[in-house]
C-alpha cells in the first residue's frame, strides 16, 4: 500500500523535477553510521491551493525505539528550527504545533516503526515556503531520547498555474449529456468549490441551466482524493459555439478555471425565407437550411426535369440553394435538407407574380421622351422671348411717335406764347 501511495503522490513531483534531472528520493545523509536520513537533493516546488509530498526516510540505532515523529518548518536562513517552529507531531496532544498547520499535515505511513517520515501538506499557500526539518523521539536503553537531523528539505510554493480538466463527450441536440470538471491535484485537504458558467455569442456570463453536482470526491488512497463536478443538461442549437467555464476555488481565495467551446451537432432545419415564385413561366425557388454538420439541399422536383439550374452558397452553418426551372405545374415544391445526423423536408408554396414590364422597353422610355420634348420647348420659348425683348429695345421711334411728340410740343409752345404777349 505504501508503494502505491508514494507512486501516486510523487508522480507530480517527478514532473516538477524532470527539468532539473534531480532524483526525487534524493540522497542519504548520515550523522553516524546508524543515524541516517534520506531527503530530496533539489528544492521541492509546489503550487498554492494544492498539496505537496516531502519524501523522507530515516534510520536509527538498533537499540533505539521510535515513538514519535516531529516536523519543523523555519526560514532557510535559520541554521536550526526550534520548538516554536513545530508543524506536525504524531502525539496529537502536543500543544506546540503551529495553528496554521493543524489538520493540514499528515504522515503517508502512520506506523512510525516503518521508519518512513514522508509527509503530505494540504491547502498550500506561498507562505509555506521554507526549510523542513525532522526530529525522531523514542527510547534507547529504556531512557527517553531523540535526534534532530541536521539535513533539511527545502520547499518552494508558487502561485497556482494548473487548470482543471473538462471532459466533453460528443454533443447532439436533444440528447442529454454530462460534462465533467476535475480539479487539479490529488489532495486530501479542504474540498474545493466548483462553479459552472457559460457565455454565448455577445452575451454576459450566466449560470448554465442543468443539473449540477457541486462536488464528487473519489478516494484513491487513504491520503489522496480526486475532486470533480458534473453538469448534466440537454444541449440545443443555441449552445453551439458557446463557451463553458469551470472554476475551481480552493482555500485562501485561490482559484483556477478552464474554458472550453461546445460543438453541438444538430439536425437540419428549413429556415424562414425559403420561397418559390413564378414569373413569365419561369419557376424560381430559394431554400435555406441550417445544421451542424452543414447539410446539403435536395430538390425532388428535378427528377422530372432535364433543364434547370441550381446555385448554392454557404455561410457558416447555413446553406442557400436557388433553383430555376421552366415548364412546371406544381403548387408546392419540396425542399429537403440532409446531413449525416438526419434530414428534414418542407413543402414551399408556389406564388405567381404579375408580369413585370421590361425596364428598357418603350413604356419605360416614354417618360424620358416627354421630359426631353418639354425641356426643348421651354428652351426655345425662352430664347424667342429674349430675342423679341432685345429687338424692341433697339428699334427707332416710328412716324406715329414723332407726330405725337410734335403735337405735344405745339401745345407747349402755345402756352409760352400766351405768356409772352407785350403789354399795351
Amino acid at each position: 500500500m505504501f508503494v502505491l501511495i508514494c507512486a501516486t503522490l510523487l508522480f507530480s513531483v517527478r514532473g516538477i523535477h524532470a527539468e532539473t534531472g534531480a532524483s526525487v528520493w534524493g540522497r542519504q545523509y548520515c550523522l553516524t553510521g546508524t543515524y541516517c536520513i534520506t531527503l530530496s537533493e533539489a528544492d521541492i516546488t509546489a503550487e498554492a491551493g494544492l498539496c505537496v509530498v516531502i519524501p523522507c526516510s530515516f534510520s536509527t540505532a538498533t537499540a533505539f525505539t521510535t515513538q514519535h515523529i516531529v516536523w519543523f518548518k523555519c526560514k532557510t536562513s535559520n541554521r536550526k528550527c526550534g520548538d516554536s517552529d513545530i508543524i506536525f507531531h504524531t502525539n496529537k496532544y502536543n500543544t506546540k504545533v503551529q495553528s496554521l498547520f493543524k489538520g493540514r499535515v499528515s504522515l503517508l505511513q502512520p506506523d512510525v516503526s516503518q521508519e518512513n517520515c514522508s509527509i503530505i501538506i494540504n491547502d498550500l499557500t506561498e507562505s509555506d515556503s521554507g526549510a523542513y526539518q525532522l526530529r525522531v523521539n523514542g527510547l534507547q536503553y529504556g531512557y527517553s531520547d531523540g535526534l534532530t537531523y541536521s539535513e533539511r528539505a527545502v520547499l518552494s510554493v508558487k502561485g497556482l498555474t494548473q487548470k482543471p480538466s473538462v471532459m466533453i463527450p460528443p454533443l447532439t441536440e436533444g440528447q442529454q449529456t454530462t460534462l465533467t470538471c476535475t480539479a487539479p491535484g490529488l489532495c486530501s485537504g479542504s474540498d474545493p468549490k466548483f462553479t459552472w458558467t457559460w457565455r454565448g455569442a455577445g452575451e454576459k456570463n450566466s449560470q448554465i441551466t442543468g443539473n449540477i453536482t457541486a462536488l464528487k470526491t473519489e478516494n484513491l488512497t487513504a491520503v489522496t482524493q480526486r475532486h470533480s463536478s458534473t453538469l448534466t443538461f440537454n444541449p440545443s442549437a443555441e449552445h453551439h459555439n458557446s463557451n463553458v467555464t469551470c472554476e475551481v476555488s480552493f482555500t485562501n481565495n485561490i482559484t483556477a478555471e478552464e474554458t472550453v467551446t461546445l460543438n453541438v451537432t444538430f439536425y437540419p432545419k428549413i429556415l424562414n425565407g425559403s420561397k418559390c415564385e413564378v414569373q413569365s413561366g419561369v419557376l424560381t425557388c430559394v431554400c435555406i437550411s441550417k445544421g451542424i454538420p452543414l447539410p446539403y439541399i435536395i430538390w425532388p422536383l428535378l427528377n422530372n426535369h432535364s433543364e434547370y439550374s441550381v446555385i448554392t452558397t454557404v455561410s457558416r452553418q447555413t446553406i442557400h440553394s436557388t433553383l430555376t426551372v421552366k415548364d412546371h405545374s406544381n403548387t408546392f415544391v419540396e425542399c429537403v435538407g440532409r446531413s449525416r445526423v438526419g434530414e428534414t423536408q418542407h413543402n414551399i408554396p408556389v406564388i405567381t407574380s404579375p408580369k413585370r414590364e421590361d425596364p428598357h422597353g418603350p413604356s419605360a422610355q416614354l417618360p424620358w421622351v416627354v421630359v426631353a420634348v418639354s425641356l426643348f420647348v421651354n428652351v426655345i420659348s425662352i430664347i424667342l422671348i429674349m430675342f423679341l425683348w432685345h429687338t424692341r429695345k433697339k428699334v427707332n421711334p416710328n412716324q406715329e411717335d414723332r407726330m405725337y411728340m410734335s403735337i405735344k410740343k405745339t401745345d407747349v409752345s402755345s402756352d409760352y406764347e400766351v405768356i409772352a404777349l407785350p403789354l399795351n
